[in-house]
């Protein structure tokens, strides 16, 4: 926890996030990463980023890497801010890089494109709709077969009809 609480410089920040201190000046100037603790403010003074700006950083330094420009991140970056606010609980949150969609993995059950303003998909496991649906077959089996087309189900209603003349 007490990592977390302090602050670090240009040089630091770079090597743990595996951008150069070149990027990180440039990410700064173009107001896409600003350091939160502590900005440039003229030749000499340090910028100080906290934590959660490493981490920052290092989820648009891997989006980077997998092609994406800073004006997607930029999107991305938003639509999350949008979603979640809070950022409570951002460690069990999963990105996923699918082509090129960005998707969150809010829970188990819903994804959201982080790239379509936040549009909200469902997810539901086949597993359970494939024991389901074996299920209702082996039921159905074990039922009697009734088929109208059938000569040997006709042959007792004729009868009937026969007796009651």
């Amino acid at each position: 926890m007490r990592r977390r609480q302090g602050s670090f410089c240009t040089a630091q920040t770079a090597r743990l996030t595996g951008l150069s201190p070149r990027q990180l000046d440039y990410w700064d100037r173009e107001g896409f990463v600003r350091p939160s603790v502590a900005r440039a403010s003229g030749y000499g003074s340090a910028r100080r980023y906290s934590f959660e700006d490493r981490v920052r950083l290092r989820v648009a330094a891997k989006l980077r890497a997998a092609g994406f420009g800073l004006n997607k991140i930029r999107q991305c970056v938003q639509t999350l801010r949008r979603l979640d606010p809070s950022r409570e609980g951002m460690a069990d949150v999963r990105l996923l890089v699918v082509g090129s969609r960005v998707l969150w993995a809010r829970s188990a059950r819903e994804l959201v494109d982080v790239l379509q303003e936040g549009q909200l998909m469902l997810v539901f496991p086949l597993g359970k709709e494939v024991r389901g649906v074996a299920a209702a077959v082996a039921t159905l089996a074990r039922e009697p077969r009734l088929d109208l087309f059938d000569l040997d189900t006709r042959a007792p209603r004729r009868a009937r009809a026969r007796r009651r003349f």
